[in-house]
């Protein structure tokens, strides 16, 4: 080319614009006509012109013809260098940092060549001194990116050709050595490797000969062989599709392969995904196993903004494990059951004023022992349920509608209510004047409130279910509480509260329970009909709060630790009026006798017997301390460390009983010592004694010279707190699984319990270490069933949860809980997983459980590749 011909750019971009105006509309190139809007005609004289003014040329704006191969859109380009325009040939090229925007179309390069007649973009890069590449072109068209050698570009066709193309694709990152784009959305790539490592030397991909991507849609690949490392494997797959589109789309869900000697060989997971509509989705997963065991799962999520969310989970089992037992000559063990999981809420913006909700899990009592490799679901005993509807009339009255279900899996008792409805009004001021002046007269401050409830109750086992037992059941009662308060001004530092009640429970049946002297047992009547009891209180409290503080030398770290005492007293006086439905029970051989109510073991339980007339007592406590702040000496305040959040008692004493007058005493404590360990402990104190069957003596347990003080009934301690190490990038925010604003709470619950049973694909590498203890013991002096005396039931568990970093990339951890009751150990997890940047190793191993497993995963972090995986994973069952 002639660099004569050269046009500085920034100096002279007037006449190269007027120029190349003149070539793309065909003009004489002697003459350029310029028009307005409305199709005006103008008259432009050329050089000639001069010599005869008389002679002009006219041209009709609205007959003028544009050439077929001029462009459809404007061009913004941009060069540092320089930009040479050749008419001859038709030719514009664009030298030094040159940049073209056309359309959604974006082109860097160090040169840029345009040719006018075949609308033809070559673009090439830059070498420094020494002959390397120091510049390649940039290619962007919509999300699609490519930096190449070299471009070829059809700016009317929209086809090209790139050679040495590095570009990305959603999460696919692409090198082709030629690479075809044959529209605006459909690329073809020849002899190139994808991966979804987003470095510069990617720790894998897939080398395929041949392969087509479309654009937000999908990416499908010939043979293809993986490489690790720059080293080839000698295996591959035949092909491969991958998803580009975003939102939700339907489509099959591949399964896993696993294998147990229980189960046999099976495929997890298979299913398809279903869009129904905007709204509405459902997914459909199956598990099948060799041995004929099957699982259907089928969930559905929907969802209306600021109107309501829900989720509908049905699972059904068909579970055939191989009899290891030798007294039974069936060669498999089979176990139907089902489970049924349902949750919804309203937004409460929907309806003002009232609200809907349900949180449905009901199924067989066998289902969680058979779910594979979820400890924390094998070892779930109780479900429940609830759907709830609530109103709301202007603060004033409240109404809610349950319907409530609870299931002991290890009883196989299945107890519902159907329903529970409560009806609150609001406490209201009757003698209250409506425009109040003053403090006002002290009996209009008399508050008057109502508290009904309604329940209706059915329980059934579900190894013999049928409808005539469960109406045998069924059970119905209402209770209605009317209760009166008084506020008083405060008598200096003591506040004094006055207060009336009044409840009635109605009954649909009472039980008579009598001793059979021939089978030696206590049997019980049931007498069905409408009966009611009543009961009253009136009641007089005073509490205030007492401060102490004492005071440290200054130069002590502690500055003050600072004591409240929040002592309570009430005058409390109770009628008998229940007296006439208590009787004599005979329950043993030896004529021993129990007082017992008609209405016990109802619904609503009974009254208790006999008139109170006594004094209630208690006392609370706080103690905190205030230290010196070692990171700031400036700060005069310091700071408050709480040594005991509470620790008191409380109990009674009744001036009108003529046995038993003196209650039992509660006592409990709670603190979080060091801000790490939470500690909760309570006890109840019996001041009576017993006799050797355990029951109750008139006489009080007091001996200090033994250390005797009652006896403690019940109690419980729990313990807990947990440990973790700074962060590797100083940031302390706890990383926790990422929670959909719109998921229900049964999905979260699911998420929640899917990280649980496996730990090693959700595991922090920024936490070096983490451990968390929890320890709970808890007892209890019950009645035996057949009323012959008393056992002491206790519970106590030890729960452990950590992990800590081998390496930088290596990770260990481990999960389990201890009964230290039965003194073996009822569950472990344990962990390992490396880190690959962009793949994930993780082996999961559970030796203790119902059911003893062991995974191994290798799988790409990348949400395209994830059913790409290497999956071992055997299963033994413990039953």
């Amino acid at each position: 080319m002639n660099r004569s011909s050269k046009i500085n750019v920034k100096s002279r971009l007037a006449i190269v614009l007027f120029l190349f105006l003149g070539i793309f509309l065909h003009l004489p190139s002697e003459i350029v006509a310029q028009t307005d809007l409305k199709g005006s005609t103008q008259t432009l004289k050329d050089t000639a012109s001069k010599k005869n003014p008389a002679d002009s040329i006219k041209i009709k704006t609205d007959t003028l013809k544009i050439s077929k191969d001029s462009i459809d859109a404007p061009i913004k380009y941009n060069a540092e260098d320089s930009g040479v325009l050749v008419i001859s040939t038709r030719e514009f090229f664009l030298y030094g940092k040159a940049k073209v925007d056309y359309t959604d179309l974006k082109l860097d390069a160090a040169t840029i060549k345009y040719d006018q007649r075949s609308q033809m973009v070559q673009a090439y890069g830059s070498k420094d001194s020494t002959g390397n590449p120091a510049s390649k072109p940039q290619f962007i068209q919509g999300e699609m990116k490519s930096i190449s050698d070299t471009i070829f570009y059809n700016m009317k066709s929209g086809k090209g050709l790139t050679k040495n193309t590095f570009f990305q694709e959603g999460e696919i990152y692409v090198n082709a050595i030629d690479l075809k784009k044959i529209s605006t959305t459909e690329v073809y790539a020849k002899r190139a490797r994808f991966t979804t490592c987003n470095l510069d030397v990617p720790h894998y991909n897939f080398r395929t000969s041949k392969m087509k991507i479309i654009n937000n849609k999908m990416g499908i690949a010939g043979p293809s062989f993986p490489e690790f490392e720059g080293v080839p494997m000698p295996l591959g797959i035949p092909f491969g599709i991958f998803p580009l589109n975003k939102g939700r789309h339907g489509g099959l869900l591949p399964p896993a392969f696993t294998g147990s000697p229980d189960f046999g060989l099976g495929l997890e997971g298979l299913g398809y995904y279903f869009v129904l509509s905007e709204k509405m989705d459902v997914t459909l997963r199956s598990n099948l196993y060799s041995f004929g065991g099957w699982n259907l799962n089928i969930n559905s999520k929907y969802i209306k903004r600021y109107a309501y969310t829900g989720n509908l989970n049905i699972t059904i089992q068909n579970t055939k494990t191989l009899n290891r037992s030798t007294l039974s000559k069936d060669e498999f063990n089979t176990t139907r059951s089902f489970m049924i999981n349902w949750s919804h809420s309203r937004d409460s913006r929907a309806r003002p004023g009232t609200s809907f909700s349900a949180n449905v899990n009901f199924g067989s009592s066998r289902f969680n022992r058979t779910i594979l490799n979820n400890p924390f679901v094998n070892f779930q005993n109780q479900l429940s349920s609830s759907i709830s509807y609530s109103k709301d009339w202007k603060g004033k009255y409240n109404l809610s509608v349950n319907l409530n279900h609870n299931q002991n899996n290890n009883l196989r008792l299945v107890n519902m209510n159907l329903p529970t409805v409560n009806f609150n009004v609001v406490t209201f001021y009757p003698f209250q004047k409506k425009d109040q002046v003053g403090a006002g007269k002290w009996y209009e401050k008399i508050g008057i409130g109502y508290s009904g409830n309604f329940q209706n109750q059915i329980s059934f086992y579900d190894t013999a279910f049928s409808l005539r037992r469960i109406l045998d059941t069924l059970q119905y009662g209402a209770q209605h509480s009317i209760p009166i308060t008084l506020s008083l001004p405060s008598l200096g530092p003591i506040t004094i509260a006055p207060s009336v009640s009044y409840s009635e429970r109605w009954y649909g049946q009472r039980n008579f329970r009598s001793w059979n002297n021939t089978t030696n047992k206590v049997d019980t009547v049931i007498q069905r009909g409408f009966y009611a009891a009543r009961q009253m209180s009136f009641g007089l409290a005073a509490n205030t709060r007492i401060f102490g503080t004492y005071k440290f030398k200054p130069t002590s770290n502690i500055i003050a630790i600072r004591h409240e005492i929040r002592p309570t007293l009430s005058i409390n006086y109770q009628p008998d009026m229940n007296a006439k439905y208590y009787y004599n029970l005979k329950v043993d051989t030896s004529n021993r006798t129990i007082r017992v109510s008609q209405f016990d073991g109802g619904i609503l339980g009974a009254f208790g017997e006999g008139s109170f007339g006594g004094i209630g007592f208690g006392i609370d406590n706080l103690l905190e301390m205030k230290t010196k702040n070692k990171q700031d000496s400036s700060d005069k305040a310091g700071k408050k460390v709480k040594l005991i959040d509470g620790f008191g008692f409380n109990s009674n004493y009744n001036l009108l009983a003529d046995s038993f007058q003196l209650g039992n005493f509660n006592f409990y404590a709670r603190s979080t010592l060091f801000e790490k360990v939470n500690i909760t402990a309570s006890a109840n104190l019996d001041p009576y004694d017993v006799d050797n069957r355990g029951f109750r003596q008139k006489r009080i347990l007091w001996d200090p010279s033994k250390f005797k003080f009652g006896r403690i009934t019940s109690g419980n301690i729990a313990v807990s707190t947990s440990f973790r190490s700074k962060s590797k990038d100083g940031k302390d925010e706890k990383k926790d699984l990422p929670i959909d604003p719109f998921m229900t709470p049964d999905e979260q619950q699911r998420q929640l319990q899917f990280a649980r049973a496996n730990p090693a694909e959700f595991t922090d590498f920024n936490i070096p270490w983490n451990l968390s203890i929890a320890y709970s013991f808890n007892f209890t002096r019950v009645l035996k069933p057949d009323y012959s005396g008393f056992i002491t039931q206790t519970f106590s568990t030890f729960n452990f949860n950590g992990d800590f970093s081998l390496t930088d990339k290596w990770k260990v951890g481990a999960t389990g809980f201890y009964d230290i009751t039965r003194g073996n150990l009822q569950q472990l997890s344990a962990f390992i997983t490396r880190e690959m940047h962009c793949w994930q190793l993780s082996i999961n191993v559970t030796p203790v459980g119902l059911f003893r497993s062991f995974n191994i995963t290798v799988s790409p972090k990348s949400g395209i590749l994830r059913d790409l995986r290497i999956n071992r994973s055997r299963t033994f069952s413990s039953l």
